[in-house]
């Protein structure tokens, strides 16, 4: 006889609303936030936590959203890519520097880099290039070679702004 998976009820904070959904144990956050919220800036990539594409805010921290099981993430506040713009449409600050250093090309590994960042200068708000380095290791970009991402992320630091 199969068994029977058990849904389980999930309520979390996204980009500042508050959802409930009904998942299965196994259901992994990253097909919660892209397959039943919606929210498809999350990306998939891997499936195996090696690229970063699926990288979020949850309470605060970057967190790869393909090793968290949705049912973890009950009562967390998590925001995506999504959650990061003004109110008025206006980009982020690091998707600013990115825009104006061209640091992206696909755009497939951006939100992820973008959220790793946020996260990056909220720890450090004026890293050096080997710490730029050191702080996107966990975040693969197949086709800029990270030069301009690393100098878009300089670009903040120089400024001193805090995340």
């Amino acid at each position: 006889m199969p068994v029977q998976a058990v849904p389980h009820e999930v309520t979390i904070e996204v980009n500042g609303s508050r959802r409930t959904v009904t998942v299965e144990a196994r259901r992994l956050l990253v097909h919660l936030i892209r397959e039943d919220l919606g929210l498809t800036g999350t990306h998939v990539g891997c499936d195996t936590s090696q690229c970063g594409a699926c990288t979020v805010e949850i309470d605060g921290q970057a967190v790869k959203s393909c090793t968290v099981l949705a049912v973890m993430a009950d009562g967390s506040s998590i925001t995506t890519i999504e959650g990061v713009t003004g109110s008025g449409g206006d980009l982020d600050r690091v998707q600013a520097a990115f825009q104006d250093h061209h640091a992206l090309q696909c755009g497939f590994c951006t939100p992820g880099m973008v959220m790793s960042v946020r996260n990056l200068l909220k720890e450090n708000a004026a890293p050096n290039e080997r710490e730029i380095r050191h702080g996107l290791a966990g975040n693969i970009c197949r086709c800029t070679g990270y030069h301009n991402i690393v100098r878009a992320v300089e670009s903040l630091a120089s400024k001193g702004d805090v995340a």
